[in-house]
């Protein structure tokens, strides 16, 4: 009977510890979200560059760019994102405002206001503010890459 009580504490104390050990660390989740905030936000730094652009995203990542059909995969995003900085007086900066990391630790997201200048046909800037939601995978190296991006405006249709 004694071994058998000693079996029973043995075990519990086994699942016991498993359980604290699958628990999210809060200190890492903050410092996981903490990382995901600056990487949009250097992602945001290096927006006027295509290429530069392109290293954050995913090789089968996908836009949702407002008033356009889905958008999938780099090169496709590759198109996509010239034809934008070709606009006269292109210009976008954005900035988190919104950074969770899922308790897995490998998944995230950041949530925002952007704002984007282009000319209009007399030269003018034409200014568009809005709002976006990106998810994010983190990779094997601890970096974070955009699996999917969505932005709308937050002025009216005309």
């Amino acid at each position: 009977m004694k071994n058998l009580s000693l079996l029973t504490l043995c075990c519990c104390t086994i699942l016991m510890l498993q359980c604290k050990q699958s628990e999210p660390d809060a200190t890492m989740l903050k410092a996981d979200e903490d990382n995901l905030r600056q990487t949009d936000l250097d992602w945001s730094n290096n927006a006027n560059d295509t290429e530069t652009f392109l290293t954050f995203v995913l090789d089968d990542a996908h836009m949702l760019p407002p008033n356009e059909p889905l958008t999938s995969g780099k090169g496709d995003i590759r198109t996509l994102y010239s034809s934008m900085q070709e606009l006269p007086g292109f210009s976008i900066k954005w900035e988190p405002n919104i950074a969770e990391v899922a308790s897995s630790g490998d998944m995230g997201y950041t949530i925002g206001a952007y704002k984007l200048s282009v000319n209009d046909s007399t030269g003018m800037p034409m200014v568009d503010t809005g709002k976006y939601l990106t998810v994010w995978k983190k990779q094997a190296d601890g970096s974070w890459k955009v699996a999917a991006d969505m932005f709308n405006s937050d002025l009216p249709a005309h």
